[in-house]
């Protein structure tokens, strides 16, 4: 556990055979150890869900001044918004960076036609979340995701180091072993504040026009008419990319 992994050099989660009986199911020491290996090379990508509010309270008594970003699409709901605002006055040395496309939305339609999301939800995610993303982790050896395994069958396999074939960094994920409940228990114990959504049935809370309520898992209030659970953020990218 000495060698820093990276992604040209990645042999594996060096966490992958250990089984978590601590209070925060491996999360805080996980952290611990990637602000260590990393240093200022590793960047938390939030989004202000719930599990982005567990993350940021852990990471803080890690990394008090660690770099966050979160990927400002230009349509984000206000209670967002609002919520970022909070975390900045609680957290007043971490380094909150508004991460904006390249296209304002008036430019977007003007190339691609009005509400590409209605259209193409796909190219509408990769230019205003994924290329975002890559601009703000070039330099970055790593970053911190807030998956969790039970979120989804395409996040039930994730493990607390892993190498990211979309981005070609290490992705470290602290809460793959954390519920639902556990998540929520931790933002109680602790009074932190959250997204006022999600006690409205929007347990995963994105852009306006791609969230709803849920209606099974986590994430089944995503993109509602598509076959797509996933801005494209942790999946492989296609070959045409």
């Amino acid at each position: 556990m000495n060698t820093k992994p990276t992604y040209e050099h990645f042999t594996g989660d060096p966490f992958e055979k250990e089984q978590p009986k601590d209070e925060t199911k491996g999360a805080f020491r996980v952290i611990e150890w990637a602000y260590k290996q990393y240093g200022s090379d590793i960047v938390y990508a939030c989004s202000f869900g719930a599990e982005g509010i567990v993350l940021i309270d852990l990471i803080s008594k890690v990394k008090p001044d660690a770099d966050v970003v979160f990927l400002d699409t230009d349509l984000h709901f206000q209670e967002t918004y609002d919520l970022i605002e909070k975390v900045k006055k609680r957290y007043p040395k971490l380094r909150i960076h508004m991460k904006k496309p390249d296209l304002t939305l008036e430019q977007q339609s003007e190339q691609y036609g009005s509400a590409l999301w209605k259209r193409k939800p796909d190219q509408c995610c990769a230019i205003r979340k994924i290329k975002p993303l890559e601009d703000a982790l070039a330099g970055a050896v790593a970053w911190i995701s807030g998956l969790r395994r039970e979120q989804s069958l395409s996040r039930s396999h994730t493990n607390f180091v892993n190498k990211d074939e979309r981005f070609h960094s290490v992705k470290v994920c602290p809460l793959i072993y954390w519920t639902w409940e556990d998540v929520w228990d931790y933002i109680r114990l602790n009074s932190l504040d959250y997204n006022e959504l999600h006690d409205q049935g929007y347990p995963s809370v994105g852009c306006i026009p791609c969230t709803a309520k849920a209606v099974g898992d986590d994430r089944s209030g995503r993109w509602q008419g598509f076959n797509k659970t996933e801005c494209g953020l942790h999946t492989p990218r296609s070959d045409d990319q």
